[in-house]
């Protein structure tokens, strides 16, 4: 077990050895930690070494100038500079929540940025301003839509954060396929198997094999397939993708710049790296705030109520797992999987810092 600062401390030495500045890398360390702690441990981590390979590489800039490109009174496209996505995606966030204190709401799409680690950090930044938070972001071209092989989107998650009065805030963040892809790299660490419905062949055989995107195969949308609704999953991933590139000017579908070893970097290009979408929306603008997180609570608590299933023990409702998580990681303490302690073993070699 590690505890939460050995780690934060790691990984924002680890970023300022990549040449991020102090403030970057505790931005990025807060992220992955953030990860860690509610119980997302394929954005944690684990993630530390796609960056790694991608700062060796020199497809990341560790020392950006994050801009406002274009703007109204409500919203803003943000050119993120290449930079590591945590640092463009909570800047953009603090615009998008700055537009809401003067317009009501704030809407920013950015573009030529990265991988940003979960999307609900960022949806959770405007709980404390009496606000609504939204985040989509796209991501490595790993699915295929559905009655195709073809991989042409991301996991492309939705984030969206209400605060209540006395109950803890709703937070839902979840991925438009049934698993994220850092779950099946995190069951390919371990050794295991994934459930059929997850993943498919590179002929579109349904396959239980956490490692098949390696040899061309394809995650599935939300439902798995057309039966169970995976034309939805790919109606939401389609949303994600077009608030979050075509209107930023960001990369789309299949051209989204990967941040995985055994994806091509294609020569052709439809934007600018890989695109986000933020939204805040202040509460007072449609009511007063404490007259609607008390309805807040009543829905929460309704929904409580709930009759569970046969071998259920309660109804929950989203955010409790990964409060519940969080809590409980920050008190024991978060295990990593030998095999992630191993890579970051490596890459603290490497960089001349200390891991044990």
């Amino acid at each position: 077990m590690y505890q939460y600062e050995y780690l934060f401390d790691f990984t924002k030495n680890v970023f300022m050895k990549m040449g991020c500045s102090e403030h970057h890398s505790t931005i990025i360390a807060e992220v992955f930690l953030a990860a860690e702690l509610r119980g997302h441990s394929s954005h944690g981590m684990i993630r530390i070494k796609d960056y790694y390979e991608l700062w060796k590489s020199k497809r990341i800039n560790p020392d950006p100038h994050i801009k406002i490109v274009h703007e109204s009174p409500s919203t803003a496209v943000v050119d993120g500079d290449n930079s590591v996505g945590m640092v463009a995606a909570r800047r953009s966030m603090e615009i998008a929540i700055q537009k809401a204190k003067n317009a009501g709401t704030g809407w920013v799409a950015t573009r030529n940025s990265n991988h940003f680690g979960i999307a609900g950090y960022y949806a959770m930044m405007a709980l404390e301003h009496d606000m609504i938070g939204i985040c989509l972001t796209n991501a490595n071209p790993l699915v295929a839509p559905t009655f195709s092989i073809s991989r042409m989107m991301g996991t492309n998650p939705i984030a969206v954060a209400i605060p209540a009065l006395k109950q803890p805030p709703f937070v839902a963040d979840f991925a438009t396929t049934p698993v994220a892809r850092g779950k099946l790299a995190v069951a390919e660490k371990k050794g295991e198997k994934v459930p059929f419905g997850f993943v498919q062949d590179k002929d579109g055989h349904p396959s239980d094999d956490p490692t098949i995107l390696k040899s061309g195969g394809s995650m599935l949308t939300l439902g798995g397939d057309r039966v169970h609704g995976s034309h939805k999953g790919f109606c939401l991933s389609s949303i994600v993708d077009i608030f979050s590139a075509v209107f930023s000017g960001a990369n789309f579908g299949p051209f989204v710049p990967p941040s995985v070893a055994y994806l091509p970097v294609l020569d052709k290009k439809v934007g600018e790296g890989t695109g986000h979408f933020f939204g805040a929306m202040r509460i007072d603008a449609f009511q007063p705030a404490n007259e609607f997180k008390a309805k807040m609570d009543e829905w929460i608590e309704t929904f409580r109520s709930a009759k569970p299933a046969d071998g259920q023990e309660r109804v929950l409702i989203p955010g409790d797992t990964e409060r519940e998580a969080e809590e409980k990681n920050m008190r024991e303490g978060i295990k990593l999987v030998p095999a992630i302690k191993d890579d970051l073993v490596l890459i603290a070699r490497e960089l001349d810092i200390g891991f044990k």
